[in-house]
Formats: C-alpha cells, structure tokens, sequence
C-alpha cells in the first residue's frame, strides 16, 4: 500500500532530519531570545532614561509585526545594506528578535509584579537598589514566568515552520518533499509531523510543571 510507503526508511530519515534542522534553530533562537528578553525586560523595568523608551519602542514594534515579514526581512533586506544570511541565520535572527520581544515583556510583567511594599521593606534594609532586584526581586518573579515563558518557547518551536517559505531545510519542508512524491503520503507523513512537535512540546510543558513545583 502507499500508505505504508510514506513510513519507508529513506523518508523516514529524510523527514528526521529536518526535524533535527526544526530542535536546532529552536533551541538557539530560544536562548537567544531567552537572553535579550531577559535584559531588555529588565531595563525596562529599572526605567533607565532614554535607553528604556527607545527598548519599549522596539518591543512594541517587533511585537506587533507579523513573523513572517521579520523572517523575510532578515532573509532578504538584510543583504541591501551588507547583511547576507543564509536561511537558517535568517530564521534565527527573526525567531530572536521576535520572540526576545515578546519574552521581553513578560520578563517586565513578572518583575512588575512584585509588591512594592517588599521591595521598600529591602530597601531600608540596607540593600541596595541592585541587591534588590537581584536578591528579592528576580527570585520572585521568576517563579511567575516560569508558565507564560514555557508557553512562548513552545510557540517558537511552532514557529519555525514559517521558514519553509525561506527554504529552510526543516521540518515542514521535508515533509512537503516527502508528500510531493505521492498525495496518498499526506495524511502518514502529516500524522509523524504532529506527533513529533506534540512530543518535543509535550516534554517542555512537563519540565516545566517540574521546575515549577520545585521553586514555589
């Protein structure tokens, strides 16, 4: 049956590795990301003259672009001014400073969040405003972005499927080369596709759950 052709070991390789190619740029672009949203959501928060208005700027911008456009961006204008990617550095760069945003505010979120009555409480302590937000504020709030940042990085993960229209080489571009070959492969090689991201996506909300429970 060509049902069971779609399962043959060659596509199946074929269709692992770009899902190797799918954990690899998510898991650069999730610690890229993780990175800059961690320290442009604090600036943020400290409310440093100039900087911290022109990073909200930014944030609100790149929070409100569509992804696809960024990836095009990346890909394709960065080369007019002497930035050539290839579309795997295209793909991460749009994926960071996509999701870096987005990661920004929840890390400005959380550390909003915090009673300010603690805060003052350290502060005549003796602690300086960096003990602070090091020693009180960070700890806690971390606790609290534990679920919305699990939640972005799964999202990132999807999100690498949106640079198939670059060409890259992942997931569900090796999946369509595998489907071009019979139209019965659609519905097989599709059914590998979802288990395979509920897998990785599964895996990350259970970790996260687990890292939860010990921090609270």
């Amino acid at each position: 049956m060509d049902i069971l052709h779609a399962f043959s070991v060659d596509n199946m390789r074929f269709i692992l590795e770009g899902f190797y190619m799918t954990l690899k740029v998510a898991l650069i672009s999730i610690i890229l990301s993780f990175l800059v949203g961690c320290v442009v959501g604090t600036v943020r928060y400290t409310k440093i003259p100039i900087v911290s208005p022109i990073l909200g700027i930014a944030v609100e911008l790149l929070r409100n672009l569509p992804l696809l456009l960024i990836i095009f961006f990346a890909r394709f204008a960065l080369p007019d001014i002497g930035i050539k990617l290839g579309p795997m550095n295209a793909t991460i760069v749009a994926l960071t400073l996509f999701e870096g945003a987005m990661i920004a505010e929840i890390v400005r979120s959380g550390l909003m969040s915090i009673d300010k009555g603690q805060i003052e409480a350290a502060r005549s302590s003796g602690l300086s405003y960096v003990q602070t937000l090091w020693h009180i504020v960070i700890p806690q709030g971390l606790r609290r972005m534990v679920p919305p940042l699990v939640s972005q990085f799964i999202s990132l993960l999807k999100d690498t499927s949106l640079a198939i229209v670059i060409s890259l080489p992942e997931l569900m571009h090796h999946a369509k080369i595998v489907i071009g070959q019979s139209y019965s492969y659609t519905l097989p090689i599709l059914f590998v596709v979802a288990v395979l991201y509920f897998a990785v996506n599964y895996a990350l909300s259970l970790a996260a759950r687990r890292f939860e429970a010990r921090i609270v």
